[in-house]
């Protein structure tokens, strides 16, 4: 008897082709040939006789074809040995088990007649690699982590279909329903291959049409806004919530659901959802089948509380809903957090509200009984940080506002969560757990925090607006030695300001709640203006100093802040407004800039009392913050003033992922200085407040407030002078102002999932304020006038003679003179060879003069009314830096105050 073989591999195929199998059919068939093989009994003994066909025995075992595998490692996987007795049952399992193990392409068992038993082999490949062709959107290495097919290992048609499958559900996950996957198989030397998926990835499938069908209060567009998946539409092409994920189908179910309880629908159910793949397979149709049923009111609404310090009528007024109110199942889930937070403030951190419905279908009530389950007080067994790897423990515990062993709070829970948030150190959404702890009445808090970088390295360039290109780099960290110190070093430069500092803050000193800190600065800033779209400098500031800074916390929300500054300042103008001599000239720059030059040494105090309740630092969408200041200028040095100012703001998250924001400041500078002279303000103009771009959206920089505008004389086309309106060409200099007010409303809108991902934040706002309280300067000159024949008043121009450095008039010797023609000379008739010699000559000559072309002065923006704009504007965390464009309207404005429509910024800012 022969066993033939059951299964054959082509050596030198080039293509794989996985068609179906039929495997486990062939062992049947060969043994059934056997059988037939093996002639029948001439006369068959009765049914109760004994079998008298002779028993075979196997003699001998040999394995033909092995090159890998040897030869007892393919005996070992099958149960024959010599001396056995030989049945077809058992050659049948001994090639079932050999194809079983997977090493086999081809198996037969030969000489079944003699006992001599030649088990003949065809071993399957190696394969010698894996290779993925076309695709793109899908990593290789992505795909190789899913699939099991790897480099020397044996290859099987089985694992091949399997990896298909696995390479295909990536795709799909992926949103790719079009995906197709060929493999292909190249056969090489030495019984090796390489296997190819060659991949056609296709197009992502989107979800083209969303239908809903049995909805009758609320319109299909209503309802799609409650979903997550959106339908692909030219304003979505940012989400990527647009491509189908059956996951994504199943939670928008859960918020159609979410949507009708709130809007008191307690038997809406979904009874239908059906995605179905267009025959392109590019896209989705998904088809939603809902029955609204009846709109409840709530009934009578009542809280049975078995703790004792707890009064359930109380806390039922105290519900956000009653008898007759649209049930809203929202308000029922955070009635039932309230109140276990309201539990959780006295010590019961465990105690459970279970809400008991009463429907009553024919009045269409929903009637509720909170009821608050006997609870024990509990008290603080441990605090576990975990996850700190650079961090070290008391940097997390000292912002924790219960210790160990104290009652528990969920207050305090709350405020030490937000606390360890605003360190800027962890993860977003932070979050504090309770688990119970040995006892009943003990409990565990768990923070478990995930480390991010706080070390930033910052080389960038940006334009913007204000300071056209801005270059800057900086180094800091936040959390340095892992103890909260902050280490900072800057080098900035602008076309408007350059600067370098270095500071460092100690937030607790010694491990108690006092911040210490220091700065050591050099600051230049060039304040300027725009004649045209041509830059002029106006004057100059260079500020060289340090400051010293402490605070300490007076209760959990208020803290008191110090501060001690020494800076010297000089303040110098560009040399086109200086005389020959080097003294400021008024005409050219202005009365009120020549009165603010010279050096100074300011060495002042100043104090902040804060309070701070904010969830974040970084960006609140809770609470309020205040802050009161106030800097006395005059401990020694040349300047003496008292600056106060006072800051506001309160920030709501509304829902939905909106942030409502108040913002409002203002300040007032006081001299404690003597007069100065008329027309000049005692403080002077670079420690007086400004405003504008950016605090003030809708103005230009400096664009609000008090300011000095020249504006030339010139004659038009009928030979008239006049004033010019050209804008460009009048000079614009502002003076600021002693006192000022600043307020911001702003609503930040959320965006898809899409959107947020590139980070943008867009933002509605308006914005309001006035600069204000400077003395008006005096006139800078009063320029002689005629009457011409036509009995107008004309304007001329100041005619200054030219001086030595003696203080003597210059002369000009004629062009047409025999000797020395157009030279300088102190004389008026004839020339010497030095100012204020011996005069040699008969030249009559003419005085050297300037001339100061008129202009007419006007004095703008001294009111403290108030300056209104409204726009909207977008934050985007661009790969070049922080993006900020604003568009703003200012509606309300004085007159020469200077107004911008557009404004934008990219990279950091000093």
């Amino acid at each position: 008897m022969t066993a033939t073989k059951i299964s054959s591999f082509g050596v030198q195929a080039t293509a794989f082709l996985l068609a179906g199998t039929m495997l486990s059919a062939f062992p049947m068939a060969a043994y059934a040939q056997a059988a037939q093989q093996t002639p029948p009994a001439a006369n068959p003994p009765p049914a109760a006789s004994t079998d008298t066909t002779p028993q075979r025995t196997i003699t001998s075992i040999r394995v033909d074809g092995s090159q890998r595998i040897e030869p007892a490692t393919v005996l070992s996987y099958t149960k024959l040995q010599v001396g056995q007795p030989l049945s077809n049952p058992l050659l049948d399992q001994a090639l079932r088990d050999l194809l079983n193990s997977g090493l086999f392409a081809d198996v037969a068992i030969d000489g079944a007649q003699t006992g001599q038993l030649v088990i003949r082999i065809k071993e399957n490949p190696l394969i010698n690699r894996v290779i993925l062709e076309g695709n793109k959107h899908l990593k290789s290495d992505k795909i190789t982590k899913e699939i099991k097919l790897a480099p020397r290992q044996i290859f099987t048609r089985t694992a091949v279909r399997q990896d298909v499958t696995r390479i295909i559900e990536l795709y799909r996950r992926e949103g790719r329903f079009a995906a197709n996957v060929q493999p292909q198989m190249v056969a090489l030397d030495q019984n090796r291959v390489d296997v190819v998926f060659e991949i056609s990835e296709g197009p992502k499938s989107k979800v083209r049409q969303i239908n809903i069908l049995g909805n009758e209060e609320f319109s299909d567009g209503k309802l799609r806004k409650q979903m997550a998946t959106k339908e692909a539409r030219l304003m979505t092409i940012l989400s990527s919530n647009t491509s189908y994920d059956q996951d994504r189908m199943a939670y928008d179910q859960q918020k159609l659901r979410q949507f009708y309880l709130t809007e008191g629908y307690a038997d809406f159910r979904v009874t239908s959802a059906v995605a179905e793949l267009t025959p392109d397979k590019r896209d989705f149709i998904i088809t939603y089948v809902v029955e609204e049923g009846p709109r409840y009111k709530f009934g009578d609404v009542t809280v049975d509380s078995d703790i004792r310090d707890f009064n359930g009528d109380r806390l039922a007024a105290a519900l956000p809903f009653h008898k007759g109110d649209w049930y809203n199942a929202k308000a029922v889930e955070d009635s039932i957090d309230s109140l276990k937070e309201t539990a959780g403030l006295v010590g019961y951190a465990f105690a459970e509200v279970d809400p008991e419905f009463h429907r009553d279908r024919e009045t269409l009530t929903m009637g509720i009984n909170f009821r608050i389950a006997q609870s024990q007080r509990t008290y603080v067994e441990r605090i576990d940080i975990n996850g700190n790897t650079n961090t070290q423990d008391k940097v997390i515990r000292r912002e924790m506002r219960l210790a160990e062993g104290d009652a528990f709070n969920s207050f305090q829970v709350k405020r030490s969560q937000d606390r360890i948030n605003s360190l800027g150190f962890f993860q977003d959404k932070f979050e504090i757990k309770q688990t119970p702890g040995s006892a009943p009445d003990r409990l565990v808090l768990e923070a478990n925090v995930e480390e991010r970088s706080t070390g930033e390295i910052q080389l960038s360039a940006g334009y913007s607006s204000l300071e056209r290109f801005i270059i800057q780099a900086g180094i800091t960290q936040r959390n340095f030695r892992g103890k909260g110190q902050e280490l900072r070093a800057s080098v900035n430069y602008s076309a408007y300001s350059k600067s370098v500092q270095l500071g460092f803050t100690e937030p607790y000193l010694f491990d108690k709640s006092v911040a210490v800190g220091a700065d050591i600065f050099r600051r230049d800033y060039n304040a300027f203006n725009y004649l045209g779209r041509d830059r002029q400098t106006t004057y100059s500031q260079v500020s060289t100093g340090f400051q010293l800074r402490s605070g300490i916390p007076l209760t959990e929300y208020w803290s008191l802040a110090g501060r001690y500054q020494l800076s010297y300042d000089e303040v110098g103008l560009d040399k086109q407004f200086l005389d020959t001599d080097g003294s400021c000239d008024p005409l050219k720059a202005g009365r009120y800039l020549c009165d603010s030059l010279g050096d100074r040494l300011t060495s002042s105090i100043g104090y902040s009392l804060i309070n701070d309740s904010l969830n974040s630092r970084l960006r609140p969408s809770a609470g309020n913050r205040l802050v009161f200041s106030q800097d006395f200028a005059g401990l020694g040095g040349d300047v003496k003033y008292v600056r106060t100012r006072a800051e506001a703001s309160k920030y709501w998250g509304v829902g939905g992922g909106f942030i409502f924001s108040v913002r409002a400041e203002g300040g007032y500078i006081f001299s404690l200085e003597k007069s100065r002279g008329p027309g000049i303000d005692k403080v002077r103009i670079i420690d007086r407040f400004y405003l504008g771009e950016p605090q003030f959206r809708g103005f230009d920089i400096r664009g609000v407030g008090p300011r000095v505008q020249r504006v030339p004389y010139t004659t038009d086309a009928d030979g008239k002078q006049t004033l010019v309106t050209d804008k460009d060409r009048i000079y614009d200099d502002a003076l600021g102002g002693k006192a000022y007010y600043l307020g911001h409303v702003e609503l930040e809108i959320p965006l898809g999932s899409g959107a947020q991902e590139l980070g943008l934040r867009p933002s509605i706002f308006m914005d309001f304020g006035a600069l204000f309280d400077v003395k008006k300067p005096l006139p800078t000159a009063v320029f002689p006038t005629h009457t011409d024949a036509d009995g107008n008043v004309i304007v001329d121009p100041i005619i200054n003679p030219v001086l030595d450095g003696e203080g003597r008039p210059l002369y000009i010797v004629p062009t047409d003179a025999a000797d020395n023609a157009g030279k300088v000379t102190t004389c008026t008739t004839g020339y010497a060879d030095t100012f204020g010699g011996v005069c040699a000559g008969t030249s009559t000559n003419t005085a050297y003069t300037t001339s100061i072309a008129p202009f007419a002065e006007y004095f703008y923006g001294f009111s403290w009314k108030p300056r209104l704009s409204v726009g909207f504007g977008v934050n985007w965390n661009s790969p070049f830096g922080p993006l900020r464009i604003d568009i703003a309207k200012a509606l309300l404005s004085q007159r020469g105050e200077d107004k911008k429509l557009i404004t934008f910024n990219v990279g950091g800012q000093f």
